[in-house]
């Protein structure tokens, strides 16, 4: 006997009534949506409280979320400057040591103007320079005490010539090349030079000690009326240097005379003028040993 069509078994049954039932929840749904749809537009008002009511309920949870993308976004900051502060803190002390270089560039060509200007001021004197040059070296560590000059024949230096800086008497030229000249220091074993006291008429011979000091050698022995600090000048005498040019400041006393520390120190100077001879006749009659095997 066939199956008849009109019955349906149990499990479609149960999917009539699913479908039934999705039909009334959806329409209760929707039925309530428009009443609350018209219930806003007639009073909108009313809804404030419902919508208060869900803002605080999820206010914990969207609070949490903001602090924790704050968070984030705080460490990813700090991380980033962290990273950045490297390289800035490397690019600073780079231009830091740099601008020190700078600075103290500055303040040597700042000294060098000053020594320019005080030597180039030896201009306005009678007695005018031969040349003003760079001093490029010396022989300080050596047993003799010679300095090394950038000019020679070319800028019209000649042997014997003195040469001074802005302070006082650095020596003399004992040897010229054609473009550079070798000065015999005051403080060499063959240098003496005729002084005198600064503030009187007290002469002396200033010996050079090979030791950077001088040797202060009083004419008139006696009594030692030298002071520590006493300044001795140029007298003028012999003929190589103009009178009343700093030498040497006494440091010390002795039985005939004293230790001085000449004035203007040949390592601590850059530029100096070639003076021209005080007595051009000088320079043939009283030449030392060493000049006079060189001009031989």
């Amino acid at each position: 006997m066939a199956p008849n069509a009109q019955r349906r078994s149990s499990y479609s049954r149960r999917a009539q009534y699913t479908q039934f039932t999705g039909y009334i929840v959806a329409g209760v749904g929707a039925l309530v949506g428009a009443v609350l749809l018209g219930v806003s537009l007639w009073h909108p008002a009313f809804m404030s409280g419902l919508r208060d009511t869900a803002h605080d309920g999820i206010e914990p949870a969207a609070s949490g979320v903001a602090v924790a993308r704050a968070s984030s976004r705080n460490l990813m900051s700090s991380i980033e400057g962290y990273l950045r502060a490297g390289s800035q803190n490397a690019a600073l002390k780079r231009e830091v040591e740099i601008a020190r270089i700078r600075l103290k560039e500055a303040s040597a060509l700042r000294q060098e103007n000053e020594t320019l200007k005080a030597l180039l001021g030896l201009r306005d004197q009678q007695i005018k320079p031969v040349t003003v040059a760079r001093l490029v070296g010396s022989s300080a560590s050596s047993s003799r005490r010679f300095a090394y000059l950038g000019a020679g024949r070319d800028k019209g230096v000649e042997i014997g010539m003195p040469v001074v800086s802005a302070r006082g008497v650095i020596g003399r030229i004992l040897e010229v090349g054609d473009d550079s000249s070798r000065v015999l220091l005051l403080t060499d074993s063959e240098s003496v030079v005729p002084v005198r006291r600064s503030y009187d008429q007290l002469v002396a011979f200033a010996d050079g000690r090979g030791d950077g000091l001088l040797r202060i050698r009083l004419i008139n022995l006696g009594i030692n009326p030298l002071k520590i600090g006493d300044m001795f000048v140029t007298s003028g005498a012999g003929g190589f240097y103009q009178p009343n040019k700093a030498v040497a400041i006494v440091v010390e006393k002795n039985s005939d005379g004293g230790l001085a520390r000449i004035v203007s120190d040949p390592a601590a100077t850059d530029f100096v003028a070639v003076m021209p001879i005080f007595e051009p006749k000088a320079s043939k009659t009283a030449q030392t040993p060493v000049e006079q095997k060189v001009g031989e």
